[in-house]
C-alpha cells in the first residue's frame, strides 16, 4: 500500500498549504474535508511563511553576491601587509635597517619568516600591528618604509575592515532569516500534518484507492514503495 509522504522542501510545503487554502476558499464549510479552525490557521500562517522564504532567499543571495567583492578586498589586504613586511625584511637584509626595527611591528628580531595571514583574524591582527608600529617609528624620527608606504597599506586594510564588517552583518542577517525560517518550517509541518490527518479521517469510510484519490485533491501525496511499483508494473 502506498504511503503518505509529507513535504520536505519549502516549495513543497508552500504548495501543500496553498492547495489546502484554495480548497478552503472554493468549497463550502460543510463539504470541506478539514475544519474551519484549520483553515484559519492556514490563512494566518501562509503570508508569514511566504515572507520568511523570500527574506531567507534574499539574505542568502545578498551574502553570495557581496562575498565575491569581499574575497578580492581580503586578498589585496593580505598582499599589501605581506609586501610591507617583506620590504622591512629586505631593508634589514641589506643593512639599511637594524634587526631591532622588527620589534616595532610585533615581529621577532631573529625571525625573517612572514607571519601567517591565513585567517581574517590574522589579517586584522597584523594590519593593526603594522599601522601602529610605523606610526611609532615615524614619531621617533625614523625613515618611512616605502613601496608600499603604511598609508597605502592602511587604505587596503581599512577597505578590508569595512568589507569584513559588512560581510559579518550579512552573515548575521542570513543566519537570522534561516533561524526564523527553520522555526516556521516546524509550524508548517504541524499544520500540513493536521490538514492531511483531517482529510484522511473525513474519507476514512471510503475504499483505500478512492480515499487516496479524493485526498489528492487537497494536496496529499502518496508514494508507492519499490516493491509495490514492481508489482504494479508486472500486474499491468
Amino acid at each position: 500500500m502506498p504511503y503518505r509522504r509529507l513535504p520536505n522542501t519549502d516549495a513543497a510545503r508552500l504548495r501543500a498549504l496553498k492547495i489546502a487554502f484554495e480548497r478552503g476558499k472554493e468549497i463550502p464549510p460543510f463539504k470541506l474535508s478539514f475544519s474551519q479552525s484549520t483553515l484559519h490557521k492556514i490563512q494566518t500562517f501562509l503570508p508569514s511563511f511566504e515572507k520568511a522564504i523570500y527574506e531567507y532567499k534574499q539574505a542568502y543571495a545578498k551574502q553570495i553576491e557581496k562575498n565575491k567583492k569581499y574575497i578580492s578586498v581580503l586578498k589585496k589586504a593580505k598582499i599589501y601587509i605581506s609586501h610591507f613586511i617583506q620590504v622591512v625584511n629586505m631593508a634589514i637584509h641589506r643593512g639599511d635597517l637594524p634587526v631591532s626595527e622588527r620589534k616595532f611591528f610585533g615581529l621577532k628580531e631573529d625571525i625573517k619568516k612572514l607571519p601567517s595571514l591565513n585567517s581574517e583574524a590574522d589579517v586584522i591582527k597584523w594590519g593593526e600591528k603594522l599601522i601602529l608600529g610605523e606610526t611609532i617609528r615615524t614619531r621617533e624620527g625614523r625613515s618611512l618604509i616605502t613601496n608600499p608606504t603604511i598609508a597605502v597599506v592602511k587604505v587596503r586594510y581599512e577597505n578590508f575592515l569595512d568589507s569584513y564588517k559588512y560581510q559579518k552583518m550579512l552573515q548575521k542577517n542570513h543566519l537570522r532569516a534561516q533561524e526564523n525560517l527553520d522555526n516556521l518550517r516546524i509550524k508548517a509541518d504541524e499544520i500540513i500534518t493536521n490538514i492531511w490527518n483531517e482529510v484522511e479521517d473525513f474519507y476514512k469510510n471510503d475504499p483505500d484507492n478512492v480515499r487516496r484519490e479524493k485526498a489528492k485533491n487537497y494536496g496529499l501525496v502518496y508514494v508507492f514503495r519499490k516493491n509495490e511499483l514492481a508489482n504494479k508494473k508486472s500486474s499491468g
